[in-house]
């Protein structure tokens, strides 16, 4: 998904330019995102039934300001401070869904089409502005505004989908299977020139979030609910020591520090 756009020819807008802030789309981009989306499921409900949901929200939103100003205090891309930002981005994202839910009622039939309006305003206000959604020129702030605007709306929209899914009677189980095929087909039609690289990109983006979701609240859930029962901790434990890792291996590696084509 890194071939060049038609629609991104645009010189950047005439303010002082970073160098991109965001990291090459790879493999490891792709495996990093879905355990990022399975941990921030685990982890918001823990911090939920732990802290008591208010305290979780503040919480929460406390740790999400205090990663994006770091990310977006640094000049360059920075491997642990995108990806904290990533993670905080996706705890945050889905107690918002969450307390739209459980806190004030409104369904998943409703919030779902919702998230996805705010995600779509997101993309004009976006293209209007920059004439290109490419997640590989985000060398200026306020392209880095909308990119970080769309992750959100991205993680919002992906919970309350999946959420849907699930409580729709495939389960969790049935849902991870259904987004793990849902998200190989912008990548075939991109594959096979049906689709181009913006839309691609971010339709599979949507995606891995209620993938990733859907996996973690299978193997932390009781059997009662259809899960293995794993704990909301240890899966939150071990799929954090999973992005650690991953994260750690491409900061030493830099193999997530290509030419930065333009998507």
């Amino acid at each position: 998904m890194t071939a060049r756009h038609a629609l991104d020819d645009r010189p950047l807008a005439p303010v002082r330019q970073l160098a991109n802030k965001v990291p090459e789309v790879t493999v490891y981009f792709w495996i990093i995102k879905v355990l990022t989306t399975g941990m921030g499921e685990t982890a918001s409900d823990l911090l939920a039934r732990t802290l008591g949901p208010v305290p979780a929200v503040a919480l929460g939103g406390l740790a999400l300001a205090a990663s994006l100003a770091v990310q977006f205090a640094l000049r360059r891309y920075v491997a642990w401070a995108y990806w904290t930002a990533v993670v905080m981005v996706s705890v945050f994202g889905t107690m918002a869904a969450d307390v739209l839910h459980v806190g004030l009622g409104v369904p998943y039939t409703v919030s779902t089409p919702a998230f996805l309006i705010v995600l779509a305003a997101v993309f004009m206000l976006w293209y209007a502005s920059e004439r290109t959604l490419s997640v590989h020129t985000i060398q200026t702030r306020r392209r880095e505004a909308f990119y970080w605007a769309a992750v959100l709306a991205t993680f919002a929209l992906g919970t309350a989908a999946g959420d849907l899914s699930a409580t729709a009677g495939l389960g969790y189980l049935g849902s991870a299977v259904l987004f793990a095929a849902a998200i190989c087909v912008p990548a075939l039609a991109h594959r096979f020139g049906a689709l181009n690289a913006v839309t691609a990109f971010w339709t599979a983006y949507v995606i891995t979030r209620p993938l990733g979701a859907s996996l973690a609240d299978w193997m932390a859930l009781g059997h009662t609910r259809g899960g293995l029962g794993l704990g909301l901790a240890p899966v939150t434990a071990v799929w954090t020591v999973a992005i650690v890792g991953f994260v750690g291996y491409l900061a030493v590696s830099q193999r997530d520090r290509g030419a930065h084509a333009a998507v």
